[in-house]
């Protein structure tokens, strides 16, 4: 590789080379936490299968919902803010050295965490007060560049930096509550982080990208996007949200309460697969990139739909259906979401093609699989235990194949020989 120039580039893999980009040093170490979160759950639940039993000093359910609710996302959400919200705010590129601390005490912090969980309750609240004061100096740096912003749509960023600041203050209660043994009060704050955080910081970013994005590709196509729906699409996950914590608080609710659920989820989930066709799902699927971003909204519908029947059974008398909406949302629609964008990021920073090639395809559909078999896990407990395990198994060979690909790519110059 060489410059315009014909000076010879150094095309090794660099750390230093991480430092150069806010979405290098974000995504390799998201794509880090990613391989890793997934190799161990993996190991986990197939040691157990085995009949080989680990140490847990915390409950394994209570462990995977922390690490998978945030423990590669927002080191994915950092890399992707940070190249994408200054241009939103009419600001200058935030240099990525200004990030790095933050970044690695999330990962040592995560790090602490996962030996935690197996060895001292308390060192796993020690790890995740270290992820917590990470993730709060990332939001304040956020809020620093809101505030600078001329720019007078702010709405988007707003929405963003406001969920972040629930998702630091449910990281600060999960530390609490994992040093202290308060398995409820941790559960809740994992509901806390996916509803409060996860879910609108996503919502925010569909609602402003795909819209984009298609419009661009196929300009035949408008970039509809009224304000209204993004906060129909808020209020909807605040429900869902509200539901979430109260089931952790008051189990059995009573049946007012889950046809309430029903009459937001249903209409909810309607207007979200509507909105897919009306942002351009059918035309998509000739453009794989693009694609990938409406197959992951699809799944958001899906996912209250999924909600509405199970509150539905719930309220009949009946058992529900279990974490298959939890997962629709946070595999299907957060997990899909994420590996659309990041993708087409990390290709058009890397000075590539902004096209899915087949083995971002074949990553792609890993998670799409993974999600499939999770949720049928959960629609059919009969078939629980092997589904269960081909999903995991699916979701560690597409995060780790990421991160091996993309990772490559984040320690390198770009292709095109620009900086960046």
């Amino acid at each position: 590789m060489s410059t315009a120039a014909g000076a010879p580039v150094d095309s090794r893999w660099r750390l230093s080379r991480l430092l150069t980009a806010p979405h290098r040093l974000g995504f390799f170490s998201a794509a880090l936490m990613l391989a890793t979160s997934a190799l161990w759950w993996a190991l986990a639940l197939s040691t157990r299968h085995a009949g080989l039993a680990w140490p847990w000093a915390v409950p394994p359910p209570l462990a995977h919902g922390l690490v998978m609710a945030m423990g590669f996302m927002p080191l994915f959400i950092v890399g992707f803010l940070f190249t994408a919200g200054p241009r939103w705010l009419g600001l200058s590129d935030v240099p990525a050295r200004s990030l790095r601390y933050p970044v690695l005490a999330m990962l040592a912090g995560w790090g602490l965490a996962l030996a935690g969980f197996h060895l001292h309750e308390g060192l796993a609240g020690l790890g995740v007060a270290l992820v917590a004061g990470g993730w709060s100096v990332v939001v304040l740096r956020f809020l620093r560049l809101l505030r600078s912003s001329p720019v007078a749509d702010q709405l988007h960023a707003r929405v963003i930096t406001v969920a972040a600041a629930v998702g630091a203050l449910a990281l600060w209660g999960a530390a609490l509550s994992l040093a202290t043994g308060e398995t409820t009060a941790t559960r809740v704050a994992t509901q806390v982080a996916l509803w409060g955080c996860l879910a609108p910081i996503f919502a925010a970013v569909s609602h402003r990208m795909i819209p984009f994005f298609t419009a661009s590709a196929l300009p035949f196509l408008d970039a509809w996007r009224p304000n209204w729906l993004l906060w129909v699409m808020l209020a909807v996950l605040g429900v869902r949200g509200a539901g979430a914590v109260a089931d952790l608080l008051w189990w059995p609710l009573p049946a007012v309460w889950r046809w309430a659920q029903v009459a937001v989820e249903a209409p909810a989930a309607a207007l979200m697969l509507w909105l897919a066709v009306r942002w351009g799902l059918v035309q998509s699927l000739k453009i794989r990139l693009l694609a990938m971003l409406h197959g992951g909204f699809v799944w958001l519908g899906l996912a209250l739909a999924l909600a509405a029947v199970s509150h539905a059974g719930l309220a009949l008398g009946g058992e529900g259906l279990g974490l298959a909406p939890t997962h629709a949302l946070s595999m299907g629609y957060l997990g899909c979401t994420l590996i659309a964008m990041i993708t087409r990021v990390a290709s058009g920073h890397s000075g590539r093609p902004l096209a899915a090639d087949n083995l971002a395809w074949t990553l792609y559909w890993g998670v799409q699989a993974a999600t499939l078999l999770r949720v049928g896990a959960a629609l059919w407990p009969a078939g629980e235990s092997p589904l269960v395990l081909l999903a995991v198994a699916a979701w560690a060979v597409a995060g780790t194949g990421w991160a091996w690909r993309y990772g490559g790519w984040l320690g390198r110059p770009r292709a095109d020989g620009r900086p960046g």
